[in-house]
This record gives structure tokens, sequence and C-alpha cells, in this order.
């Protein structure tokens, strides 16, 4: 039994999917639930998610070996607080967060001396649902979940955070705070924005009744991602907002030259954008490809 007692703040996809994978894995004897919203801690009751709802932030908290905080991240320096008067030493608190320089800053300033117990982690998996009922036990099997660490954590707590990520079939990757705010800001949260505002400028026109009709696979699939959460998006949003800022500068730029080029008439040019656009998609898929083979098969 790799875990006694986790502690989950945050009933719902991520933090739901991680108390079943461990679950699944015999990995932990005892999962308790913190939630804002008491029918979701009922929910996940019901589903098996939890073993336990707590009934205070202190009883919750006692004894336990991992707290895991799957919250929205503008919820982060509350629930850190609400832990710290009931941390003891052994205790590992870690996140699911999107952000993470966001969350590291808030953390030294609520956690003070105790930081070093804070191990801020990402898990790269998630679906445009929520709530216990979205839950799944292989929601990470096959992902990416990024670590991280702060300099004050010992290699010890970064390694039982690696662990619990890796027990739920993840593939564990280190990049720095600022690091994965940039990537991210690119690859995930830059996608969501314009997701969003493609979905709300159509849903805002006169006729949009009909041109919702007639959308089909490519523009269901391009805006997938505008079904998941508005309030999460919307912390990350501004969480990240001087990444997402230079990140959706660039793109401007290059859909301003696009319409220049479809102003001009000028395709070769169109055309050369597109074929670069599906070579680098290409080799994107095919890395993916040999990663989840090799991930199968075993090897390095």
């Amino acid at each position: 039994m790799s875990f006694n007692k986790v502690v989950i703040f945050g009933v719902g996809l991520i933090g739901g999917s991680f108390a079943l994978a461990l679950k699944k894995a015999g990995a932990v004897a005892q999962v308790v639930g913190v939630d804002r919203i008491h029918d979701s801690l009922l929910r996940a009751k019901e589903l098996g998610i939890i073993d336990q709802a707590a009934t205070s932030i202190a009883d919750a908290v006692q004894g336990a070996d991992l707290v895991l905080i799957a919250a929205p991240v503008a919820q982060t320096p509350a629930i850190l607080a609400s832990i710290k008067p009931h941390l003891q030493p052994g205790t590992i608190v870690t996140d699911a967060g999107s952000t993470k320089s966001d969350v590291v800053a808030a953390a030294r300033e609520v956690l003070g001396d105790l930081v070093a117990q804070f191990v801020p982690a990402h898990p790269i998996a998630g679906r445009e649902t929520n709530g216990p009922d979205a839950a799944l036990v292989d929601l990470y099997a096959g992902k990416k979940a990024v670590i991280t660490a702060l300099k004050e954590n010992s290699a010890e707590d970064v390694a039982r955070v690696a662990t619990a990520w890796r027990l739920c079939g993840a593939i564990i990757h280190h990049l720095t705070p600022a690091e994965h705010d940039q990537v991210f800001a690119a690859v995930s949260h830059l996608p969501h924005l314009l997701a969003y505002a493609l979905v709300d400028d159509i849903a805002r026109k006169p006729h949009a009744d009909r041109l919702f009709q007639y959308a089909a696979s490519g523009f269901r699939d391009f805006t997938r991602i505008a079904g998941s959460s508005p309030e999460m998006w919307r912390d990350i949003s501004l969480a990240n907002r001087d990444a997402m800022l230079l990140e959706l500068d660039a793109y401007t730029a290059k859909l301003a030259v696009l319409r220049e080029h479809l102003a001009a008439s000028e395709g070769p040019a169109i055309e050369a954008i597109y074929a670069n656009a599906q070579r680098a998609r290409h080799s994107w898929i095919s890395a993916i490809e040999a990663a989840e083979k090799q991930n199968k098969e075993g090897g390095d």
C-alpha cells in the first residue's frame, strides 16, 4: 500500500479520476473528499470515488500522507490557508492546476516555512465534462504529468508525488513553473480561448441557429474544448495572463498575414502556410504514436 490516507480537495473530473486510479492500483487505503459543493461529495461517495466526506479540514488533513488540490486555480490560496494550521510533518501537499507560477507564488506566501511540503504538479489530461460523474479510472493512463518541483522540496517528496501519478498510469515530466506556463499558454490555454471566442461569436450572430444547424465534424472537433468549465478556464486565463497575451499577439499577427494574403488572392502564400502547418501536425502525431508504442512495448 503506497498511501494510507489521501485527501482530495475537489472531487470532480481531475480529483475523482485520481482517486479511482489509485484505488484500482490498490495503492490507497482511504480517500477523504473535500468539496465546496456538498452534493458533489455525496455523489462521489455513492460512486466509490471517496470513502469519506470530510466534516472539517482539521479532520480531513489529520494523518494524511498526501493532499491533492484539484480545484480551480483561483481557489488554491484559500485552500492552502485552510490546510496550513493542520499540516503535519510528513504530509505532502500537491496540486493539479493548469498554471504553476501563480500557484507557486501563492504557496510561498501562504505556507511560508512549510512550502517545502508543497510539490506542484499538473496532469495533462481532461475532458469537457465536469463533476464526479465525469471521473474516469483510466483518465491518466499514458498521459503526461508535469512536476514543477521547488528548490525547497526534498527529493523524497518529489518522488512520492511522481509515484502517485505513475500509479495512475501517467508518464512523469519535469519543468520549472515558468517553463510550464510558457509551454501551456501556447498549446493549451490559447486554444481554449480561441474555441470559446469562435463559439461565442457565432452564438451572438442573428442567424446563429442556421449556422449551428450546418456545423459538422470539423467545427465540432475544433470547438470541443469550449464545452469545458468556464469558471476553471477564466481562472487559468487570468492566472497565466502575461504568457497568454504574448501567444495571443503572435497568433493575431499570423491571422493578419493570412488576411493580407486572402485579400490579395495570394494562393501560393496561403498554401505555404497551410502546408507548413500540415507537415508540423503530421510530425507531431507521428511522435505521439511512436511514444505510445514505446510506452506499450517498453524500452528507452
